[in-house]
């Protein structure tokens, strides 16, 4: 396919507008996307806020294969991302344009007992289930660590959180019943590579997720049919793990009774042996690294970027989200003095274990000059975020605790 490109680079206070150009942004202009003064000079020079089809204006890293991440300022609010600016993540380039009216999913495997072909028709036959879950490029924040490592140079904004409908996997795969030695289900999607050496994007989970009343095949985002860019018309939704394995526009789902040994799982989107918190893939494990499982506990401020100005001599009111990889956030803290003290940040509304939480808190009144601001989040196991950077070689699983300044005049 030829993805039609209607780009938009907007000109911050110039008026101007360079439909689809490609362009890097100057300086003045990365300044206004409000880029993590951390990224890359590279990065930042290279950045521009391009529209895709269907999609507000989001910052592009690269357009072959597309990976596009939300602007910071559009992820707060309610907690839920809209469609349109929910962040794009593709691993190969050729992305076809799926007919929902002939599209089917191709259902079997060793680890079955059968085969089946279902249309978009048969899963919304199926008994429908919703959850509220944060969707997470693995790599979010790889663009901030130091040192930089290789791999899509992410900021802030490779994630997004939405309300998923469709019918729940095991469902699905009863479809075809399991053996007693199916061991992991593997996805592939309908996306393909450019040059024939690149390996297919295709993943698989632990059966045990698959069987979870949360995992879904799930062919609506915010009550509304899947966006292309987002998975259409069905895509997995694995809540709690990072959107490696939400695989877009699935075309097959196969019981295996053998770990998958695809490219994807045994050599990428992997991290090294007890290095995090999170769950463990144990058919997938080697005695040196492991698959990326769960997300970890993190927060981010969404109504201010580093160096925003706000009135001196008044309290400013700031805001964010928190999320962890579904056991809750129990809390979130703020500083307004460098982290000498913390005090208790207001939680929003509760949208379920999966979803970004909601949180607001007001500074004591500011005097001139600069201030360092932090937040910081803990879930319900007693799970915090980290002072300091975990290094691993693919970047994953940043959440360092956030600061940054807010310049009182």
């Amino acid at each position: 396919m030829t993805m039609t490109r209607r780009g938009m680079l907007k000109a911050a206070g110039a008026g101007a507008a360079l439909a689809g150009s490609g362009y890097a942004i100057p300086k003045a202009l990365a300044d206004a996307l409000k880029l993590p003064a951390a990224l890359s000079e590279g990065t930042r020079a290279a950045a521009v806020l391009d529209a895709l089809p269907g999609k507000k204006p989001l910052i592009k890293l690269s357009y072959r294969p597309p990976n596009y991440e939300t602007p910071i300022e559009l992820l707060g609010g309610n907690g839920i991302t809209p469609n349109d600016a929910f962040f794009v993540r593709y691993h190969i380039a050729d992305i076809p344009e799926v007919d929902a009216k002939t599209w089917k999913v191709k259902v079997g495997g060793d680890g079955a007992n059968g085969t089946a072909e279902l249309s978009l028709a048969d899963l919304k036959r199926m008994p429908a289930h919703e959850v509220t879950a944060v969707c997470q490029c693995s790599g979010n924040r790889r663009g901030l660590f130091s040192p930089h490592v290789a791999g899509v140079e992410w900021g802030y904004g490779a994630m997004g959180c939405a309300r998923w409908r469709g019918a729940r996997l095991k469902d699905v795969l009863n479809k075809v019943g399991l053996k007693q030695e199916a061991i992991e289900i593997v996805f592939d999607g309908a996306d393909n590579a450019i040059v024939q050496k690149t390996p297919d994007f295709v993943k698989s989970i632990p059966l045990a997720k698959a069987l979870d009343e949360n995992t879904l095949l799930a062919y609506e985002m915010n009550g509304a049919p899947l966006p292309h860019w987002n998975g259409f018309p069905a895509r997995i939704i694995l809540p709690g793990w990072t959107g490696t394995y939400w695989v877009k526009h699935v075309i097959s789902i196969n019981a295996v009774t053998k770990p998958f040994d695809g490219f994807w799982m045994k050599v990428a989107y992997r991290i090294p042996v007890n290095k995090f918190p999170t769950e463990v893939f144990a058919s997938q494990n080697s005695d040196v690294n492991t698959p990326i499982t769960e997300m970890v506990v993190n927060s981010l401020i969404t109504s201010h970027a580093d160096g925003a100005q706000v009135k001196a001599g008044s309290a400013a009111t700031l805001s964010g989200i928190a999320w962890d990889a579904g056991d809750g956030i129990a809390k979130v803290e703020a500083s307004s003095d460098g982290g000498a003290s913390w005090k208790p940040a207001t939680l929003g509304p509760d949208l379920g274990r999966f979803a970004f939480r909601p949180f607001s808190f007001t500074t004591p009144p500011l005097a001139a000059g600069a201030h360092k601001v932090s937040v910081r989040a803990e879930n319900k196991k007693g799970q915090k975020q980290v002072t300091e950077l975990i290094l691993n070689p693919a970047g994953y699983h940043h959440n360092v605790v956030q600061t940054l300044t807010l310049n009182a005049a």
